[in-house]
Formats: C-alpha cells, structure tokens, sequence
C-alpha cells in the first residue's frame, strides 16, 4: 500500500488532469503564445497529469511515474512563468503578482517530492 504521501501527491495531479478537461479555458491561458496548439497541449499535459497519478500508486510503476512526473513538472515550467509575467489567474480575477511569483519555487517542491518516489 503506499505511503499518504504518495496517496496524497497521486490524488494531487489526477484531480489537476481531471481539470484540465473539465474546464480547460484557463489552463490555455497559462500556455506560452509561443508555444503551438494551446488546448492539445493542455489535453495532453491532462492526461499526462493522470496517468503519472494513477502510475504513482502501483509498486511496479511507481518509480516510472515519479520520474515521468519530474518531466512533466518541469516541462510545465515555463507555463507558470509566463503566468506570473503575464499576471494571469486560473480564475476570472488573478491573485497577487506576489503569489504567481511564489508559485514558481513551489515547483522545486513538487518535484522534490516525487523524486522521493524514484526509488
């Protein structure tokens, strides 16, 4: 069984997947413009967000996940940096420039904590 932590960051990006296709809009806001393909790309980092989840909370693909969702975290990058120089929110009114911002190293965090799980 794993770990509440695990659990927990599993259930953390499959609920983000799930929204990028239950309310796609802002998450195509948050792409670069240049970056092609806006919506597939928000699809694709869905599904990704999903399988990388579910992968995480099997023993015998944990690892992979994990290291799959390194990836993706890092690929998604340049998504939140743009939100914050662009002062773009997920929902009809964006937070704080400050909290963008503070978004940023979050990312080292979330990748920290699936580095925890490649092993």
């Amino acid at each position: 069984m794993p770990s509440f932590l695990c659990m927990l960051l599993a259930a953390l990006f499959v609920l983000a997947g799930v929204l990028h296709f239950v309310a796609p809009k802002p998450y195509v806001r948050m792409v670069p413009d240049y970056l092609p393909a806006h919506l597939a790309l928000v699809y694709i980092s869905g599904a990704f967000e999903i399988l990388g989840g579910l992968l995480l909370l099997l023993p015998a693909t944990r690892s992979f996940a994990a290291w799959g969702l390194i990836a993706l975290l890092i690929a998604v990058f340049p998504a939140n940096v743009h939100m914050a120089l662009h002062h773009i929110g997920i929902g009809a009114k964006p937070p704080p420039q400050w909290m963008l911002w503070a978004r940023l190293p979050l990312q080292l965090v979330m990748i920290a904590w699936a580095y925890k799980f490649t092993a």
